[in-house]
């Protein structure tokens, strides 16, 4: 078995600035992906009961709320929420970092909008802060296939790891028989793969 797996007793789930707005900046991740792949974590999260924190970047503006999914997947982290009022680095903004630090967990699953602007900063400066980042990117995108590239790389060369959603998913999994593994494999399949093997 891998060493250094990520789990749900391991890891906490951070999904950035998923809001009506800013994810119709997404144009390298199609809307429906970035919106299926965000549900079908967020599922994770709450099936596992993974800490999950929500942020978000000024919703009285044209980023507007969190995603409504959000709300009826995971009420009780929509409410505790950390809004920013206009941060880009959610890293840098205390109420953030402090709530990711409450989880005491080190290991960081980020996903968000946008890879070239609200992922980069918070990944990389966690990453400098001594905590392990994985990225999914598929959960997120950029303004263009350009953008979304040099923020990938970028990433990556600062020790982020990057990731799919199926493959986070089974990393969490690691066992598709187990109460946990049948769940996960449950969410992936009504999110992601039910379109593919019913086409």
């Amino acid at each position: 078995m891998m060493k250094n797996l990520y789990t749900s007793d391991n890891a906490v789930m951070l999904l950035i600035d998923h809001q009506v707005g800013t994810i119709k900046l997404s144009i390298s991740t199609p809307y429906d992906e970035v919106v299926r792949n965000t549900r079908a974590l967020a599922r994770t999260a709450v099936a596992t009961k993974m800490p999950l924190i929500f942020t978000t970047s000024q919703e009285e503006r044209f980023q507007g709320p969190l995603l409504d999914d959000l709300l009826r997947i995971a009420p009780e982290a929509h409410a505790a929420r950390v809004k920013r009022p206009g941060t880009v680095d959610a890293w840098t903004y205390a109420p953030f970092k402090e709530a990711v630090l409450a989880t005491g967990r080190r290991k960081l699953i980020m996903a968000g909008l946008t890879n070239d602007v609200c992922i980069v900063y918070p990944a990389i400066s966690a990453i400098e802060d001594g905590f392990e980042v994985q990225v999914v990117v598929d959960a997120g995108g950029s303004p263009t296939r350009l953008a979304d590239d040099m923020a990938l790389r970028r990433m990556e060369r600062a020790g982020v790891m990057l990731t799919s959603t199926n493959q986070l998913m089974a990393e969490l999994a690691m066992d598709w028989s187990t109460p946990a593994g049948s769940a996960i494999q449950g969410i992936m399949y009504e999110e992601i793969l039910k379109r593919l093997v019913e086409a």
